[in-house]
């Protein structure tokens, strides 16, 4: 294993219009390495060993930049300038009236036809004894995709020594704006991409969630998740109850539904966890957001098979500026979005 902790950077490629990309490739003294691009600050690999030593990567990816300008299921990126879905791509903030640019049936999903995932970030490298940051930078113009002020976003990226992923989400605007920043890596613990991910045991500190209309709009409702397929407060296999023939289930294919996080004041807090048996490897989620999508690649095609990944995207709930008892998403000139969601990886 490294001795010490490095951040080295190599060239991707080039984007059509010219841009170079650099991949950032973190490493910390225990074998844990994360390989992040400045194009949409994709995480393109994130390797870890297995109970046996072995190393393997368990996020899906892709080792060609072509391939990440094509991608339309948004593999390892930065979801924004809003993550997830707003209903007919309207809405208000105060008297003034809203368009965002329409790209999933008749809604608004993860930022538009050029979202956070597809632009280029600026990266600066920050070293210390006990842990590296990569520091992405992008300022999202006035109206860009329809989103009005100009907002400016930083995601720090940090890799310590005790297995952690940081992602740090700071932003600031000059008009009042709507805001829902996320990261959207699909993971696979077994580290094989052939392998579905139904075997995975997965807790949700979530007592309830958001059921979903028939395209996948919060209907506004807080649902509890006892006895339901949603209730994952212990323990359980993804697959164990996914095929179940029920209205919400079916309506998202599987689960791609938002969990309401409990204690939503207390900051940083427990969010989910994964385990996979035969590897042994364990992720926990810790979150200072209200939600959790929990996404299971129902929809994946082409260079990955449906369910053979898993999202948890901590964030704000989907339609929040459209319905009014959700938390809010308004960020004014005055303030500063901050945020933070905290992946840990160990053995057990």
């Amino acid at each position: 294993m490294n001795k010490i902790l490095s951040i080295d950077k190599i060239e991707f490629g080039r984007t059509p219009n010219g841009d170079s990309i650099e991949k950032y490739i973190l490493k910390n003294t225990s074998g844990l390495e994360v390989d992040i691009l400045t194009y949409g600050g994709i995480i393109s690999a994130l390797r870890m060993i297995d109970k046996g030593g072995k190393q393997q990567n368990i996020v899906l990816g892709f080792n060609t930049l072509e391939k990440y300008i094509s991608d339309t299921f948004y593999l390892g990126a930065i979801i924004g300038r809003y993550s997830n879905r707003i209903a007919n791509g309207k809405f208000s903030i105060g008297d003034k009236k809203y368009s965002l640019v329409v790209n999933n049936g008749e809604n608004h999903l993860h930022g538009g036809e050029v979202g956070f995932n597809k632009v280029v970030w600026s990266a600066n490298v920050e070293k210390f004894s006990d842990r590296v940051t990569l520091k992405l930078t992008y300022l999202s113009v006035d109206m860009e995709e329809g989103f009005p002020g100009n907002l400016m976003t930083t995601i720090d990226y940090t890799l310590t020594n005790n297995n952690e992923l940081k992602v740090a989400y700071t932003s600031t605007t000059d008009k009042p704006t709507i805001l829902n920043l996320t990261q959207h890596s699909y993971f696979n613990l077994s580290g094989d991409y052939n392998t579905s991910i139904l075997n995975h045991e997965v807790v949700i500190n979530a007592d309830s969630f958001l059921s979903v209309d028939e395209n996948l709009i919060p209907t506004g409702d807080y649902e509890s998740v006892l006895n339901t397929p949603f209730d994952f407060r212990k323990p359980k296999p993804i697959g164990s109850e996914i095929n179940l023939n029920e209205e919400q289930l079916k309506r998202g294919g599987g689960y791609d539904h938002n969990w309401v996080v409990n204690n939503q004041n207390e900051g940083l807090r427990f969010v989910a966890s994964a385990y996979d048996g035969e590897s042994g490897r364990f992720m926990e989620v810790f979150s200072d957001q209200p939600g959790l999508q929990f996404y299971t690649a129902n929809f994946l095609e082409g260079d990955f098979k449906p369910r053979t990944g898993f999202c948890f995207e901590t964030q704000h709930f989907p339609d929040s500026p459209n319905q009014s008892h959700f938390p809010t998403v308004i960020l004014n000139p005055d303030e500063v979005f901050s945020s933070e969601t905290v992946f840990k990886f160990s053995i057990k």
